[in-house]
């Protein structure tokens, strides 16, 4: 390490180290808290989970919404950074921004296509194909154009659709300011505890007033450069796990009459990392690689790069007809992945070298959807929409054949060859009704018809044993899910409801030879959940809680078939259950604690070849929880202050289903964080952040590696990271 990269490492550490101290006093001395963004204590947050703008506590649904300023606040950058602060929400990194699998409620994706569905704004986003690892390649947005996050726990599949069978996560974004010129610009500095580097991010947000009441525009940029901390014991490199995230947006709003609203909207991010962020630990008892290494190693033959560039336009009309608004939202997504591993001690032992094993991904999506929503009425509101969706994907995965130094061995380069064009078109109907009967009793239904038709071509090619193989698939399938809601307004502050809806996970073609089923049918999951959402003391506190099953059908797993090819089959029922709590008290403006927790209990019911019935399912914490504080103060006319505090808490877990032989334990965790920030005269804002202050050892995944046989592949916890950050806004 330098002697400047020293100085940098103590200077940010000594302001942000000052800044926080009141903030570590006063977690001392206040009782456990809860996450202010896992609860709504402010009747402000209005959320669009039905499709329409409503009060957070008015809807008949388990929902959390984590707000962007607050993200920022803590020094957050990605999913992992803030799951555990929403119950029941699972997030596990796969090493890289980009590269999360998300989980609900215990639904997580057993096979390749994800459970939980994103939105972002009114448009889905990701595959909902089964070829393309939309499990893995989860949008991990930069939270400076950020308004806020929702969570709703599924599943959703009445309005949202296929692959929300868990539930959704939706980012709603800063939208133009119609009346007032604004621009806000940031930068930070934060080291990394094990790292050599100090990273840096910036970013800066305008908006513009083009037509004052009609028409603006904003646009915004930022980018985060994070320091590697994992050392390759290997080759001598130290900090290889270095990233890169980088992102745009140009929205603009135009208000041509008070009936009329048009939005165009245009995003684009990119990240890059030099390596994923793997450590390997011995199989059997986790130690080092190596006598006297870190714990944060690897040892990795070949470098391991990961590039991923999304791009996104969407644009929107809405028309007040008076009784009801009719919309059209039409949105155009692009998603390029380039994903390489190191394969040399599975394949590269053929020839004695190096084998190198990249994987090209490349998705481009269209969606349209048509909504007449019914304006609030004393009686009934209801909605009807059409929904399309047309998907264009490949996917290519190629092992190169390289000697000792890294160059092309013939005759064994390529080695293998795989190409996986695939499409996937849905045309779906919708409605949504609310029948309130007085002020006491409504109930909530909804209906979906939806139909897939998709077409999957597979190649296999390895010259050496002269293989070449593949084949065509199609499918079509309808699907109707429904979902029913009563709920009892005890008061304007307390309700009690019971949902049961469904959801699904669509299937496909099989690859077309002797041996494979010609399709694979799509997930189900029937859930039933009874829930209060309440608020009392003079609304000073808040409390909202569930109790849910849900029973899960045909679950779509991997299967070896001929020449060691995989392909899908379905294999039998799993059920998880369990209850979520969220509890805010605020005893004193500007002063906020309390807790959440969830318990979930997730298990197969039948006995397959690839589940026993009562084996656990994998990568689902049985308990979790986050407790937090925070204060916001006046220091004097002109200034006012911020602290905060956060503890996470993520149970043990295990990696593949209990009875798979290389299923392994994954130890829970805890991890404390701190905040704190000075804003002066409305426009200077200093932050300072902590997050995993203990520099907790904790394992967001840990699996048997695949591609470096003996070893366990680790996706560690960010060590302590400390950040000083200077805003301005005007």
């Amino acid at each position: 390490m330098t002697r400047k990269t020293n100085r940098a490492h103590l200077l940010i550490t000594a302001a942000a180290g000052a800044l926080l101290l009141p903030c570590a006093a006063f977690a001392q001395d206040s009782a456990p808290a809860s996450t202010q963004t896992a609860v709504a204590g402010d009747d402000e947050i209005v959320v669009t989970a039905q499709k329409r703008e409503e009060r957070l506590q008015d809807v008949p649904i388990s929902i959390s919404v984590v707000g962007g300023e607050q993200m920022q606040q803590s020094g957050a950058s990605q999913l992992a950074d803030y799951a555990a602060y929403v119950p029941g929400f699972q997030v596990d990194n796969a090493g890289s921004p980009g590269r999360s699998t998300l989980s609900l409620r215990g639904v997580a994706p057993i096979g390749p296509s994800a459970t939980v569905g994103i939105y972002l704004d009114d448009a889905p986003i990701g595959s909902s194909g089964i070829y393309n690892r939309a499990q893995t390649f989860s949008l991990d947005l930069l939270p400076y154009d950020i308004e806020q996050i929702e969570v709703l726990r599924g599943p959703q599949g009445t309005l949202y659709g296929a692959s929300s069978i868990g539930g959704l996560l939706k980012y709603v974004t800063v939208q133009p300011d119609l009346n007032n010129f604004s621009v806000k610009a940031g930068g930070e500095v934060f080291t990394i505890a094990h790292g050599s580097d100090t990273g840096w991010a910036a970013g800066g947000l305008v908006n513009i007033p083009i037509v004052k009441d009609s028409l603006a525009i904003s646009a915004s940029y930022s980018q985060r450069n994070t320091p590697g901390f994992i050392d390759n014991v290997l080759t001598g490199e130290k900090d290889v796990n270095d990233a890169v995230q980088k992102g745009g947006r140009v929205a603009l709003l135009w208000k041509p009459d008070a009936n009329l609203t048009v939005k165009l909207s245009g995003l684009w991010q990119r990240t890059e990392s030099d390596n994923f962020g793997i450590l390997y630990e011995t199989q059997g008892s986790p130690a080092p690689l190596a006598p006297g290494a870190s714990w944060l190693s690897t040892n990795q033959q070949l470098p391991e790069p990961f590039h991923s560039d999304f791009k996104f336009a969407s644009g929107s009309i809405a028309y007040d007809l008076g009784f009801a608004e009719l919309s059209s939202t039409t949105s155009y997504s692009e998603l390029k992945i380039l994903e390489t591993s190191d394969a040399s001690r599975v394949y590269g032992v053929i020839w004695g070298g190096l084998a190198n094993y990249p994987a090209n991904l490349h998705q481009k999506k269209w969606t349209e959807e048509v909504r007449l929503t019914s304006a609030t009425n004393k009686l009934l509101d209801w909605q009807l929409g059409f929904f399309y969706t047309n998907e264009d994907n490949t996917h290519d995965q190629l092992v190169r054949a390289l000697d000792a130094n890294g160059a092309p061995l013939a005759p064994f380069d390529p080695f293998a060859v795989v190409a996986l064009p695939n499409t996937y078109k849905e045309y779906a109907v919708f409605g949504n009704a609310t029948l309130k009967l007085g002020d006491v009793f409504h109930i909530t239904g909804g209906l979906r018809w939806a139909r897939n038709d998709q077409t999957f071509t597979q190649t296999t090619q390895i010259p050496l044993i002269g293989l070449n193989s593949g084949g065509d698939g199609s499918s079509s399938e309808e699907i109707v899910t429904w979902s029913v809601s009563p709920q009892l307004n005890l008061s304007q502050d307390t309700m009690l409801y019971v949902r049961a809806a469904t959801g699904y996970r669509p299937g496909g073609p099989n690859i077309a030879l002797p041996g494979f089923p010609s399709t694979v049918n799509s997930e189900t999951v029937t859930s039933y959940e009874a829930g209060i959402k309440a608020r009392f003391l003079d609304r000073k506190v808040t409390f909202n809680a569930a109790a849910f099953l849900l029973d899960w059908n045909d679950l779509q797993v991997a299967q070896a078939f001929a020449n060691g090819i995989n392909g899908l089959v379905n294999a039998g029922t799993a059920r998880s259950q369990g209850f979520e709590a969220q509890l805010l008290i605020q005893p004193v403006r500007g002063f906020n604690v309390g807790a959440n927790f969830a318990y979930t209990d997730a298990k197969c019911t039948q006995t397959t070849p690839n589940c026993t019935d009562g084996d656990q399912l994998p990568n689902v914490p049985k308990l979790a929880a986050a407790v937090t504080a925070d204060y916001s103060f006046a220091l004097s006319s002109s200034a006012a202050a911020h602290v905060g505090g956060a503890v996470r808490i993520v149970g043990d877990r295990i990696s593949a289903v209990a009875s798979d032989p290389l299923s392994v334990p994954v130890d829970g965790y805890a991890t404390f964080d701190l905040n704190a920030s000075v804003t002066i005269a409305e426009k200077w804002t200093v932050r300072a952040y902590a997050r995993n202050l203990t520099d907790s050892e904790g394992r967001i995944t840990t699996s048997v590696a695949t591609v470096n046989p003996g070893y366990l592949s680790t996706v560690p916890v960010q060590p302590r990271t400390l950040g000083l950050a200077l805003d301005i806004a005007f």
